[in-house]
């Protein structure tokens, strides 16, 4: 059986190709093939002998994820709808900068499906049939990336910002900001994502600063997080303001009800100029008052935060869920914002296409 490259760790590849009897420079050229340049056979890897590309067509593979339909919202954003090699389909998104710079962010997706069950959120309605692996995460970045670079008429953005590391250089790439925000709960499935993560650092060459995980809650992959030499930002999808309330929207507050949250956000080391960023949901008659405003100041006092408030999306179904009203969602913001805290009325993007925040539930039926 071939050896599929993409499946294998820096240092795993380094020992296949040790096994093929090449020097350690060869494994660098074909990450830079791999992450970088997006190839898609050994074919493409033309600084490479003719003798080793053959012998790596004879032992290893490349696997790729297939774009069964992209789809592109008046507002510019693109969704991706790949097809993994079991037959399971997963969504991706990319959005263009809201204020027409050069930069784009890509909301990449670490399960199929969510166990998660938010009540705001389709992707929880597939509930979960899988963990993704490290490689199926990096392959949206690197599948993303190729279509941009297939695609001359749409804008590129600019390339990530350089990593203070001298074992590479910074790649040029037309994403500069990677959020796990698309399905699934990413510290639920923590190894495969830490493992993502290095490679978007030290292979792809992506800015730690530049990269968000977010979680709905699970305390302990926050901790292991904490631990964790990578260092990326931590967003946090917070919603409620009472364990009543979140529990009601966010079964995983039973679990890890308010009080055990904000103690690990509390905990969660950060650098100067770090900021935690919580995600704040805003469902008319459910957690949208003034007294949730108050509230919610109370709860993240002493926390270097961001508070992101997004009205709620549409489902598209029978939810009797509703977006609040422009003036409540000002009023919310105005009670925060004379407190000291920062929050940004979060405008989501691609609604129009089901991409939007909770709108994500991957099919393949085209």
């Amino acid at each position: 059986m071939k050896t599929d490259l993409k499946q294998l760790s820096k240092q795993q590849l380094s020992l296949f190709m040790e096994t093929l009897g090449q020097r350690p420079y060869r494994t660098n050229q074909i990450i830079n093939w791999i992450y970088r340049k997006q190839a898609v056979s050994f074919d493409d890897m033309s600084d490479l002998p003719g003798g080793l590309r053959d012998e790596l067509a004879r032992t290893a593979s490349l696997s790729n994820l297939r774009l069964a339909r992209k789809r592109t919202s008046k507002d510019g954003t693109l969704k991706f709808l790949f097809t993994l090699n079991d037959g399971e389909s997963i969504e991706s998104v990319l959005i263009p900068n809201r204020k027409g710079g050069d930069s784009s962010t890509l909301c990449i997706s670490s399960q199929v499906g969510c166990a998660m069950r938010c009540s705001f959120c389709m992707t929880g309605r597939m509930g979960l049939k899988r963990n993704l692996k490290a490689f199926e995460i990096i392959d949206q970045v690197i599948a993303a990336e190729r279509f941009l670079s297939h695609n001359p008429l749409i804008s590129r953005p600019l390339a990530p910002a350089a990593v203070k590391d001298t074992h590479h250089t910074s790649q040029k790439s037309g994403i500069t900001n990677i959020v796990f925000m698309g399905m699934g709960e990413p510290l639920n499935n923590f190894n495969e994502v830490s493992d993502a993560l290095s490679r978007l650092i030290d292979c792809m060459g992506f800015s730690r600063r530049r990269i968000t995980v977010s979680t709905s809650g699970i305390v302990p992959g926050i901790q292991k997080l904490a631990s964790n030499t990578l260092r990326v930002n931590l967003a946090v999808s917070l919603n409620a303001t009472t364990d009543e309330t979140r529990s009601s929207i966010m079964p995983v507050n039973k679990k890890y009800p308010l009080k055990k949250l904000i103690k690990a956000c509390r905990d969660f080391p950060l650098s100067p100029n770090r900021r935690i960023t919580f995600e704040y949901v805003m469902i008319k008659g459910i957690n949208d008052s003034v007294h949730d405003a108050h509230r919610l100041v109370s709860l993240l006092r002493g926390i270097k935060s961001k508070i992101n408030l997004i009205p709620f999306n549409s489902l598209h179904d029978d939810t009797p869920l509703r977006p609040p009203a422009e003036g409540t969602v000002l009023a919310f913001q105005d009670v925060l914002r004379k407190c000291g805290l920062t929050a940004i009325i979060r405008k989501s993007m691609g609604a129009d296409i089901s991409a939007a925040c909770g709108q994500l539930k991957a099919s393949c039926q085209l």
